[in-house]
């Protein structure tokens, strides 16, 4: 049963050193938005959401990307670091590192630990640091849920400036279009004795 165990847990140890955490997405982005996004490094073989436990439980804190081997995995951290990085056709300040077996959810139990839980007594010393550490987790929940705020806002406005962006590209080569199928562009050439090159 032992043996079971532990080899339970160097198989579950393999897809953790095969998995990137991918944090600072915009949270707009869908599983197929970034499956497509880190198939260009190799296959994709999984893509898990984090839940935020401090905030909106819609809006996930960053994701477990499952390459297909170890090395793919790494590939993905080091190019991540260096390059910037697209995201439904936005630049992302996307972070990647190494996962850890505490980020899965349904991660298999350690052979040989044992959790233990109790209860504490009002009168210990242990009491007032579950108080603190509870204070703690308070402070960390309202910032959490400002910062969160403030990435949405600037999500918005990145993906509004990328739309006017596109827009404006797609109305610029309209007008090119225009003066070379009218013969514009032909004329102010010759005009200016500039040698006119084939549009294509």
């Amino acid at each position: 049963m032992a043996n079971r165990e532990e080899e339970k847990y160097d198989e579950f140890l393999k897809k953790v050193r095969r998995t990137v955490y991918v944090d600072e997405l915009t949270p707009h982005a869908p599983k197929s938005v970034l499956e497509s996004a880190f198939n260009q490094f190799g296959t994709v073989k999984d893509v898990r959401f984090l839940p935020n436990y401090l905030g909106p439980k819609e809006l996930p804190i960053g994701a477990l990307v499952e390459m297909e081997t170890e090395e793919k995995a790494k590939a993905v951290i080091e190019t991540v670091s260096q390059f910037p990085f697209m995201v439904g056709g936005m630049p992302r300040p996307v972070r990647a590192n190494t996962a850890k077996p505490e980020m899965f959810c349904d991660r298999p139990r350690k052979p040989g630990r044992r959790i233990q839980c109790r209860w504490i007594d009002p009168s210990s010393t242990e009491y007032e640091k579950a108080k603190k550490a509870k204070r703690l987790v308070l402070k960390h929940t309202a910032e959490a849920a400002f910062v969160t705020k403030k990435q949405l806002e600037d999500a918005e406005k990145l993906a509004k400036q990328q739309s006017e962006t596109v827009t404006t590209h797609h109305e610029k080569i309209e007008i090119i279009d225009k003066l070379i199928n009218t013969g514009v562009a032909q004329k102010l050439a010759s005009r200016y004795n500039m040698k006119s090159l084939p549009y294509r």
